[in-house]
């Protein structure tokens, strides 16, 4: 059977090898050379490079796949719905695979957009960690750029968004993760920050070093897990 899975996250790179270890013949759909990287050795998976639109989406599952897996960020809501649309057009069957919720400590503030990260901090004093994403720069430009020492991604893409929000190159953290939290707490006492990401060694350090943990609420959605996708898998063998 053929597999395409979209998406660079771990969870995605688990399940591309247990399919490809299953004998299906396994795609996986990234959209930067650095997700591209994180699947070099992988044997026997195909890597696909490069953003799509909704239409390049139905021309690739068009090419004879059998199922398509969506393995994109759980904050990437405009890809899976992308992706699901294009599953749709075509006729192939269609998988979300979910990513666990971390459990969060209290005293963690939650909110549901950067933005309304980005209010909340206004009227708070100290530097600001962000594990956002590159992405959600924008929503923190009312703040002070001097106050933002964003963790991005070591590719030119997020130090450029970094540069167009103003940041200064001393407050740029270019690093990839996932990381430990012994490395989190050295950021933290290094720079100071004052918010942070919510996964589990994130929470930790902030916990630690006595920072104050903002969250933005993960979308709802409706999925599964990767063994659910597998063994549904395992049936077609």
């Amino acid at each position: 059977m053929r597999v395409l899975i979209f998406g660079g996250t771990t969870e995605g790179r688990r399940l591309a090898r247990a399919l490809s270890a299953m004998g299906h013949q396994v795609w996986v759909s990234v959209a930067t050379p650095l997700g591209a990287e994180e699947l070099a050795g992988l044997e026997d998976v195909s890597v696909l490079v490069g953003r799509r639109s909704g239409g390049e989406m139905d021309a690739l599952l068009s090419r004879g796949f059998h199922r398509c897996v969506d393995a994109t960020h759980p904050y990437a809501t405009e890809a899976t719905r992308n992706i699901c649309a294009a599953a749709a057009a075509v006729g192939v069957e269609y998988h979300r695979l979910l990513r666990p919720a971390s459990d969060l400590p209290a005293g963690s503030v939650v909110l549901q957009t950067a933005a309304q990260a980005a209010a909340y901090l206004a009227g708070k004093p100290g530097n600001i960690l962000l594990a956002t994403g590159a992405k959600e720069l924008p929503a923190f430009a009312p703040l002070d750029p001097a106050r933002l020492y964003p963790r991005v991604l070591p590719t030119l893409a997020g130090i450029t968004a970094c540069e167009t929000a103003g940041i200064p190159h001393r407050n740029i953290i270019a690093m990839q993760g996932p990381f430990t939290r012994e490395l989190n707490v050295a950021v933290m006492r290094t720079k100071d920050g004052g918010a942070a990401g919510g996964f589990a060694e994130k929470a930790q350090a902030a916990a630690q070093c006595g920072v104050q943990l903002i969250v933005l609420r993960r979308p709802e959605e409706q999925g599964e897990t990767a063994e659910t996708i597998l063994q549904r898998c395992r049936e077609l063998l």
